[in-house]
């Protein structure tokens, strides 16, 4: 009988992600498979070192021996190696006891077209191109940024640090405030507080988050979930009341109207914080483990996205070449 996922929280993390290969991917990208796969063979048994997301990953494999029985997480590593470059992968996750079972190793093909394979419910990666794609098929996603060296954090409990629009909630408000002002954004909002927002690309896991909290007693769930935006009053109760009708317990709310993100997130400690704009993650990166979730290429958000960066390109002048003087 096949192993069927479908009520476990299935996280696919790229190896990349979970350790620090960044040495191993610049010789890759510098000097081709051929050197890359020597290193890795000369080094197999040589221990990887933690990456941003390896203490997301410990501390949601801990959950499932909260309750003897229940399984809540399923994790996936997923890399480009071939099977062969990839054992020094699969000692290190030996060596650091990581109940991780299930692999991809693809050869060098894109990740993405594996993840409804293994039913993925949130995919981390430091290659654009695989996130971009798996935003695209409908998978919650995020790049993960490197981060400095962060302080260990605790495996009794996971914290999860969210924006709210275009990652829990679509991007319509978002959208309206970039096209049309915080004037209009406001206005909007508050003639629509009775209204839920629309699912974003980030609120199935939430929701999902939202049923393991619900296997323990309320105030004791080791998940924390946390909302972090730059929308204030009035734009706040409608969030509010959004997650509410969802029936998602959120531990704490941070409606920050514009003040900067990474002091709240440095005290709140995640494990994880997702956003859409670079100019909060980047910041944010240097005190906490952090991503960005792109835009869904056909969203109003990412069809905006697309026109900014062509208008950008043809507003660059074109290099003309010297005419030659006729002798």
């Amino acid at each position: 009988m096949a192993y069927k996922l479908d009520d476990i929280l299935v996280i696919g993390v790229s190896s990349r992600s979970l350790f620090n290969l960044e040495k191993e991917n610049k010789i890759y990208n510098e000097k081709g498979l051929k050197e890359f796969a020597k290193y890795q063979y000369k080094n197999e048994n040589k221990i990887l070192e933690k990456g941003t997301a390896f203490p997301l990953i410990e501390a949601l494999l801990e959950l499932n021996k909260k309750i003897v029985g229940k399984k809540f997480v399923e994790v996936v590593v997923m890399s480009r190696n071939s099977p062969e470059t990839g054992l020094r992968m699969m000692n290190s996750i030996e060596h650091y006891d990581l109940d991780i079972t299930r692999t991809a190793l693809t050869g060098g093909e894109s990740l993405a077209s594996y993840l409804d394979a293994f039913s993925i419910d949130l995919f981390l990666s430091k290659d654009e191109q695989d996130i971009q794609r798996a935003v695209d098929q409908d998978v919650a996603a995020a790049i993960v940024y490197d981060s400095p060296e962060i302080k260990e954090l605790t495996k009794d409990e996971v914290r999860f640090a969210f924006d709210a629009d275009a990652v829990v909630f679509s991007d319509e408000s978002e959208f309206i405030y970039k096209e049309k002002g915080l004037d209009e954004f406001l206005k909007n909002e508050k003639a629509k507080r009775d209204s839920p927002l629309n699912e974003g690309p980030f609120a199935k896991l939430i929701k999902m988050l939202a049923k393991i909290q619900k296997e323990f007693p309320l105030g004791e769930a080791p998940i924390r979930i946390g909302i972090v935006t730059a929308r204030n009053s009035p734009a706040h109760i409608r969030v509010i009341k959004t997650l509410k009708a969802w029936g998602v317990y959120v531990d704490s709310a941070f409606f920050l109207g514009g003040v900067s993100k990474d002091k709240i997130l440095k005290a709140f400690k995640p494990h994880i914080f997702f956003d859409d704009q670079d100019n909060h993650v980047g910041p944010a990166s240097r005190v906490v483990p952090s991503s960005r979730v792109p835009y869904k290429s056909t969203s109003k958000m990412g069809m905006r996205e697309k026109q900014i960066a062509q208008s950008k390109s043809k507003a660059k002048p074109k290099k003309t070449k010297a005419k030659r003087k006729k002798k």
